[in-house]
């Protein structure tokens, strides 16, 4: 077993802070910190492979890096080289320091992949730590704003409560199984003839409020659309993929090894909160006047999906869950990287307003961000089609008739909020030259290649899944 070789992906990602950090202490360059940024997550990605046939899990006392650990090692990093990409145009026209935008965003990348390797009541809280520090710098980066610095004390408080929750969860549950790891509590839990404790079910109830604070479910999502709006585009876009999808892997890894999904009790109340978050999120996304704060309710409505594939607790379920994350994180960042670009030193382009009549001015985006509304709106022929299609495959195997009937009703409604967005782009254009904020600025080339990356990859995941699928099963496999 070579332990420093399985260890090499998570290795890299907390070197790449420390050398940033080192950087910045002699010479400040913007350009400079996001070459190394990009650099740091590139060799992580290069040495994914080796780190695969390297060792069996687990390799320490805390982490596992199994196939399953390094997929979405894998996807953390390259969705965290889109948004550094996308953030270099974003803060070059805005004042103030830049570089340490970077290295928070790399530590909350490394605290990400601690969580996805975690196997572990210690790893998941450190992991969990690394991660929310970090965010609360990233939302209140544009400290000179209001709408920033609102944004980041709410984020702060909210998710101080929910490390709270955790930890008191997590302490319940040690005293009920005597141990903190994932697979020893499969063990005890496999020879406990009894039915559980008050002590174990109150514990698990405190560790599905503390995650359910992280993803923003109902009842738990008051902080998600203020968050969203008032943070810089680029740290909602990681947010709203990264941060979100780090949670979602220890949350289905810990129901796998960990027991959460083994009473029904808990499979119940995760299935009121998926019910609950798919119709509020769409319903109140149908009020929204700005884009950020639509999506915020729309991503609330996407992880009451994913729950119902969560709750599936089998193996299909696991698929559907990581193709849906994937194709999420495509349609999500696309959007949010369009916005980004599109915005400008006067204000961001996030409101519907800004849009209206976009395609007569800028055609190729129009489409591009039809295909990706479209996408999470599950329309076929997307990558957000397809995940869709496996959400509901995975309720039907596993009879959770009422939970698939209910999503697509509720997916019905989501139509609506992002077609009224789309007929937006192709309405006639403002008479106020002013007014139509979207035209005034042309995108960067990269910033145009990495959109264009994750438009094709949006259709190509919809029209042939086949070689993601490959991949994702024998990640899953290795869970299993």
């Amino acid at each position: 077993m070579n332990l420093f070789g399985a260890l090499t992906p998570i290795v890299l990602l907390g070197v790449t802070p420390l050398a940033l950090m080192l950087a910045i202490s002699f010479r400040r360059s913007h350009g400079l910190a996001v070459v190394l940024s990009l650099a740091g997550l590139a060799l992580t990605l290069a040495v994914l492979p080796g780190a695969a046939g390297s060792a069996a899990p687990p390799v320490a006392p805390l982490l596992v890096m199994d196939a399953y650990a390094l997929f979405y090692i894998g996807l953390l990093s390259a969705a965290t080289m889109v948004v550094v990409v996308l953030s270099y145009g974003y803060l070059e026209r805005l004042p103030g320091n830049r570089e340490e935008f970077y290295l928070l965003l790399t530590l909350a990348t490394f605290g990400c992949a601690v969580l996805t390797a975690s196997n572990h009541f210690v790893s998941f809280f450190l992991g969990l730590e690394i991660l929310s520090v970090s965010l609360y710098g990233l939302v209140a980066y544009l400290r000179t704003t209001r709408a920033a610095l609102e944004s980041g004390v709410k984020y702060l408080i909210l998710a101080a409560a929910s490390a709270a929750f955790l930890l008191f969860g997590m302490a319940l549950i040690y005293a009920d199984l005597g141990t903190m790891d994932f697979t020893a509590m499969t063990s005890v839990l496999a020879g406990k003839t009894r039915e559980p404790t008050l002590l174990l079910l109150g514990g698990f109830a405190m560790v599905v409020i503390g995650a359910g604070f992280k993803l923003a479910v109902v009842p738990f999502h008051m902080w998600a659309p203020d968050v969203y709006q008032g943070a810089p585009t680029p740290v909602t876009a990681y947010l709203t993929t990264v941060s979100k999808g780090a949670m979602v892997a220890l949350l289905l890894r810990y129901g796998r090894y960990g027991g959460l999904l083994d009473y029904d009790s808990v499979a119940t109340v995760l299935g009121i909160i998926a019910v609950a978050s798919m119709f509020l999120g769409n319903l109140l996304a149908l009020l929204q006047e700005n884009v950020k704060r639509l999506l915020a309710y729309s991503s609330i409505a996407h992880l009451g999906y994913l729950l119902v594939a969560v709750i599936a607790a089998s193996r299909e379920g696991s698929h559907a869950v990581t193709y849906y994350l994937v194709a999420y994180f495509i349609t999500s960042l696309g959007i949010f990287g369009i916005i980004t670009a599109l915005s400008d030193e006067r204000k961001e382009a996030d409101e519907v307003s800004d849009y209206r009549g976009l395609f007569w001015r800028r055609p190729w985006v129009s489409g591009a961000l039809s295909l990706m509304l479209f996408s999470l709106a599950g329309i076929p022929l997307t990558a957000g089609f397809v995940g869709k299609f496996y959400v509901l495959a995975a309720g039907v195997l596993s009879d959770l008739w009422v939970l698939v009937i209910l999503l697509v009703v509720s997916s019905v409604i989501g139509l609506y909020y992002y077609l009224r967005l789309i007929i937006t782009l192709y309405q006639a254009a403002p008479e106020d030259p002013s007014s139509p904020l979207p035209a005034t600025r042309r995108f960067s080339l990269p910033e145009g290649l990495v959109l264009a990356g994750l438009t094709v990859l949006l259709i190509w995941f919809g029209v042939y899944p086949a070689p993601l699928l490959g991949v994702i099963q024998a990640a899953i496999g290795s869970l299993a």
